[in-house]
C-alpha cells in the first residue's frame, strides 16, 4: 500500500478499507510517514468523515497500538465512565464509590487536567498521601477487593492517539467526529471494562456547542463500543453553566463529599444518579433504571457510599480522615466573598470563563509542566434563574493572596449575564441513548 494513495483516495470520498486504516495507524505510530502525510490523511478525514465501519475500524486500530488492560482476575461485570468534559465536573469522584457499594466493579483509568481546571487524578491528589500510581496487579486488586479503583492513565495504553492528538492540536483537526470518537473509545476499550457510559456535555461550556452535534457524537461512540463487544450508553447533559457549585480541585472534591453525604441537591446529583442508574442497569444489577436509582440514593442515606469513597483513599495512600473531615483538605489563603453590583435574574454563566479564572488563580495548567495549587478555585453561591440584588453574595474566590483574589473577583463578574425576567428552564438531561 502506498501512503499518497490512501491520502488521494479519502480526499475524493471515498470509504477507506480495514486494511489501509490499520496500514496507516501502525505506519504513523512506528514514524514510518511524516507528519505532512498524516496531516493530510487527517484533513481529508475532517472534510469528508468516515463511515462508522471507518470509525469502528479506526478506533480497534488505534486500540491496538499499546497495551490492553486485561481485567479477567477481576470478578463479575467490571463498568467505566467518561466525560467528554466540563467545568467543575466532579462527576467521578461521587459516582465511583456511589456504584461500588451496589456491587458493581468500578475500574477507571483517569488522566490529569490540562486548561480550566484539573483532571479527576490532581483533583484526587487534594486528599493527603493519595496516589494515582499502582501496577496493573496492584489496580485489579484493588478492584477485586474494594469494588473500586483509579489508576493513572499509562503510556503504554493507545500510543497512536498520543500522538495524533499531538497533530490535530497543532493542524485544525480536533473538530471531527470520527477522529473524537476514535480518541475517546479507542482508549475506554483499551481500559478493559465490560459496561461503557459515556457523558456527553452540550452547550456554550462543552465542546459540542448543539444537540445536533452531541446527540451524532454520542450515537457514533455508542455503535463503535456496541461493535467491540461491549454495552456502552450515552447520555447527553448540559454544560452551559459549572457543573455544581465549586470550581477548583480540593473545593470540587468538598463538594463531591457533600454530594456522598446527602447535603448536595440540583444538576450534580441529577448527574450522578441518572449515570449510575445507567450503569447498574446495564451491568444487570438492577432490572430497570429507577430500582437502580432507588439503590444509588439509598446508598446516600446510608452512608455506604461515602464509606466507599474513605476506603478508596485509604487503599491509595491517602488519609481516611480527610474524607471525614474536610478541613484537612488543602485550604487557599485567602477567601474572598464576590458582592453584586447588578440586580436581576441570572440568565447566563460563560463556563469556560469562569474556568479561565479558576486557571489564573492556579487551579488548572496552562502546560503540561504548570504546577497546580489545589487549594484556589471558586465557589458560586447563585446559579442560573437565581434571582440576584444589589449586595448579594455572588460567590467566594479562594486564592492564594488578596491581590490574586481581587484580579479574580473583577474577571468573575463578567462571566455573568442578568436578565429582568426569570430564564425558562432548561433541560438537564436532554437524551439517553442506548
Amino acid at each position: 500500500m502506498i501512503m499518497t494513495e490512501i491520502i488521494a483516495k479519502k480526499r475524493d470520498g471515498h470509504a477507506l478499507s480495514t486494511e489501509e486504516i490499520e496500514f496507516f495507524i501502525e505506519g504513523y505510530t512506528k514514524g514510518t510517514f511524516p507528519d505532512y502525510q498524516a496531516s493530510a490523511l487527517l484533513m481529508a478525514i475532517v472534510i469528508k468523515g468516515m463511515t462508522t465501519a471507518e470509525t469502528h475500524a479506526l478506533t480497534m486500530a488505534m486500540l491496538k497500538s499499546g497495551d490492553v488492560m486485561d481485567l479477567s482476575s477481576i470478578h463479575g461485570i467490571k463498568a467505566d465512565k467518561h466525560s467528554t468534559g466540563g467545568v467543575g465536573d466532579k462527576t467521578s469522584i461521587a459516582l465511583l464509590p456511589m456504584i461500588a457499594a451496589n456491587g458493581v466493579k468500578m475500574a477507571k483509568m483517569s488522566g490529569r487536567g490540562l486548561g480550566f481546571t484539573g483532571g479527576t487524578i490532581d483533583k484526587l491528589e487534594s486528599f493527603p498521601g493519595f496516589s494515582c500510581e499502582m501496577s496493573e496487579k496492584q489496580f485489579t486488586d484493588r478492584v477485586n477487593n474494594l469494588g473500586l479503583a483509579i489508576a493513572s492513565q499509562t503510556g503504554q495504553l493507545v500510543p497512536a492517539d498520543k500522538k495524533l492528538y499531538a497533530l490535530r492540536d497543532v493542524t485544525g483537526t480536533v473538530e471531527s467526529i470520527p477522529l473524537i470518537v476514535s480518541s475517546i473509545m479507542s482508549k475506554k476499550l483499551a481500559a478493559g471494562a465490560d459496561v461503557i457510559v459515556l457523558d456527553v456535555k452540550c452547550g456554550s461550556g462543552a465542546f459540542m456547542k448543539t444537540l445536533d452535534d452531541a446527540r451524532e457524537l454520542a450515537k457514533e461512540m455508542v455503535e463503535v463500543g456496541k461493535l467491540a463487544g461491549r454495552k456502552t450508553v450515552a447520555c447527553i447533559t448540559e454544560m452551559s453553566e459549572p457543573l455544581g457549585v465549586a470550581v477548583g480541585n480540593a473545593l470540587e472534591i468538598k463538594e463531591a463529599i457533600a454530594l456522598l453525604k446527602g447535603e448536595v441537591s440540583g444538576n450534580l446529583r441529577e448527574l450522578c444518579l441518572t449515570l449510575g442508574a445507567c450503569i447498574l442497569t446495564e451491568s444487570g444489577a438492577f432490572e430497570n433504571h429507577s430500582l437502580s436509582r432507588a439503590a444509588l440514593i439509598k446508598g446516600i442515606e446510608d452512608g455506604s457510599a461515602l464509606t466507599k469513597l474513605a476506603d478508596m483513599v485509604e487503599a491509595q495512600g491517602g488519609e481516611r480522615e480527610s474524607v471525614y473531615n474536610t478541613e484537612l483538605l488543602p485550604k487557599a489563603n485567602t477567601v474572598l466573598s464576590v458582592v453584586s453590583d447588578m440586580q436581576g435574574y441570572i440568565s447566563e454563566i460563560n463556563a469556560g470563563e469562569v474556568g479561565m479564572v479558576s486557571m489564573q488563580l492556579g487551579g488548572g495548567r496552562a502546560t503540561k509542566e504548570s504546577e497546580i495549587d489545589l487549594s484556589v478555585g471558586i465557589v458560586l453561591r447563585k446559579k442560573v434563574g437565581d434571582r440576584l440584588d444589589k449586595g448579594e453574595i455572588l460567590a467566594e474566590i479562594h486564592a492564594k493572596n488578596e491581590e490574586e483574589a481581587k484580579k479574580a473577583a473583577k474577571a468573575l463578574l463578567s462571566c455573568y449575564k442578568l436578565s429582568a425576567t426569570a430564564p425558562e428552564k432548561v433541560l438537564f438531561i436532554k437524551e439517553i441513548i442506548r
